[in-house]
């Protein structure tokens, strides 16, 4: 028996063959990407692009899965790729480590294959960009809402942006949508839950919540590939 043998039992040889024939980028390394990260992996996904400029921080720790007091100041990607190969030997990584802008998103899709994308990014104009070229390309991509700010994980769904409510980043998206006059379906981990609001600019969080959504965008995408599922 393998390292994933135990999923096998449950899906498949013939799915988990899919898993590992498949491509996902995932943009952003942080309290929601560490997560779906985590478990893409141990589900056995066969290639990660992973894209993230920062290094990890002290305040990391209280919701990033792979930061540590041992491994701080050191780059997310270089970290992870160590953390993917110490799991699944086999495994290929792609790093990309940039901070994406919007003008950088359409020249990945030209310089890179994938098949899946989870955008756990912060930067509101790079993860419009994100979504857009993704429907443009036809590419399957969960987008993470807002996670700050905010205690209940069971608040947590997974649904169409344009059901969305109270989640300020999720206003943004929708009008785009809605600019854009499209009826894909773009799907998101959201929360029904209304942040705090705090006089302090500094966007408070904890370990569940961000990683409870880095969770939903990992299942959504083995979803996609072991069920054939396809929102475009």
């Amino acid at each position: 028996m393998d390292e994933f043998a135990r999923f096998e039992l449950l899906i498949g040889k013939e799915k988990m063959q899919k898993l590992k024939q498949s491509t996902v980028l995932i943009l952003g390394l942080g309290g929601v990407g560490s997560y779906a990260t985590e478990s893409l992996v141990r589900s056995g996904i066969g290639h990660f692009i992973l894209v993230d400029f920062d290094v990890i921080d002290i305040t990391n720790l209280n919701r990033q899965l792979m930061a540590t007091q041992e491994n701080i100041g050191e780059y997310k990607v270089d970290v992870w790729e160590k953390r993917i190969k110490e799991i699944n030997p086999l495994a290929r990584i792609t790093k990309i480590q940039q901070k994406l802008l919007p003008q950088d998103i359409e020249p990945l899709f030209q310089t890179y294959t994938f098949q899946y994308v989870i955008d756990a990014c912060d930067t509101v104009s790079t993860k419009c960009a994100l979504i857009k070229a993704c429907l443009n390309h036809h590419t399957t991509i969960i987008s993470s809402m807002g996670t700050g700010n905010k205690m209940d994980p069971t608040q947590l769904e997974i649904i169409d942006i344009r059901k969305t409510s109270y989640d300020p980043l999720a206003r943004v998206i929708r009008k785009m949508i809605k600019d854009m006059k499209t009826n894909q379906k773009v799907m998101v981990v959201c929360s029904k839950e209304r942040p705090q609001k705090r006089n302090d600019p500094i966007i408070a969080s904890n370990a569940f919540v961000p990683a409870t959504a880095g969770l939903f965008c990992a299942s959504y995408i083995v979803d996609r590939i072991v069920g054939e599922k396809n929102e475009h």
